[in-house]
């Protein structure tokens, strides 16, 4: 089983100041560690979740860039992008720099988007659910063209490109975000290399969901790789995180993504490394 890192929370003490010196401590532990991925959210304004909306929160695609400098081996995504924050062609462009710089260790993490009140705060596009996942499905479409040989032009109903060149080429894994059996499972199905599903879902059933969505596409179940965001609470043993890594595993979970209090700190970094270690050798269920 793999192991990565989220880092949710900018939010340090020694306050603005202290950001870079301790997201760098965050990069180059995960690096150190072994981890399989190191994940930042692309939010502007802090989620309800993990604090405040004044508390500090960085660009998504600048954070990782900055990451991609300190590390060597870790991948490098957002968890998971807004499609609507940026236009296709960009974003598709961004996340190819990202490739480009970092070695060939850029991941697309992208999902519907949720969080109206930092949109309407920054001015941003923020429409109904179901034209959010019309234009997430677009983003996709463009970004596998855009990651092809195609460079040409692209038309659909929200986004009209008029060539799609990328140059430098990437070809980054696609990770879609959610847990939606209708709209989300079968995006994942249609269009991606990874799915990610919050804690606490019903994964045996989501999994299920996907399984028989890519049946109906006629996709491989098995090319698709299952992931799941886990918070790990100040004070749970390291036992306990191993047996809920081991459960995950048997229902079909290959990548576990943990949240732990603070990632900059020594002794969570010496916990999620530890981690990383212990649950290396289970095989997930289906694998």
């Amino acid at each position: 089983m793999d192991l990565g890192l989220t880092c949710p929370r900018f939010h340090w003490d020694g306050g603005d100041a202290a950001i870079a010196e301790r997201f760098a401590a965050v990069a180059r532990g995960a690096d150190r560690a072994g981890l399989r991925s190191l994940w930042v959210m692309d939010h502007l304004f802090q989620i309800p979740n993990f604090g405040r909306p004044e508390d500090p929160m960085l660009e998504a695609y600048g954070a990782l860039s900055y990451a991609a400098a300190l590390t060597s081996r870790v991948t490098l995504g957002a968890l998971v992008t807004c499609p609507v924050y940026r236009e296709p062609g960009l974003l598709v462009k961004q996340v190819s720099t990202l490739d480009a710089l970092s070695g060939g260790r850029a991941v697309l993490g992208i999902g519907a988007g949720w969080y109206e009140d930092e949109a309407r705060g920054l001015g941003l596009r923020f429409p109904p659910t179901a034209e959010r996942f019309e234009r997430l499905e677009e983003t996709l479409r463009i970004a596998r063209q855009m990651w092809s040989d195609d460079n040409g032009p692209f038309e659909g109903r929200h986004y009209r490109l008029g060539r799609t060149l990328n140059a430098p080429q990437a070809s980054p894994p696609v990770l879609v975000g959610g847990s939606g059996e209708r709209r989300t499972l079968r995006l994942v199905a249609q269009y991606a290399d990874a799915c990610n599903l919050l804690y606490g879902a019903d994964v045996p059933h989501k999994l299920g969901v996907l399984r028989a969505h890519c049946e109906r596409l006629g996709r491989p179940y098995e090319e698709i790789e299952k992931t799941l965001h886990m918070r790990v609470a100040d004070g749970q043993s390291m036992a306990e995180s191993v047996r809920r890594c081991a459960e995950l595993a048997e229902q079909g979970i290959d990548h576990v993504i943990v949240a732990v209090p603070d990632p900059a700190d020594d002794k969570w970094q010496a916990y999620v490394g530890e981690l990383a270690e212990r649950v290396a050798p289970i095989t997930p269920r289906g694998r």
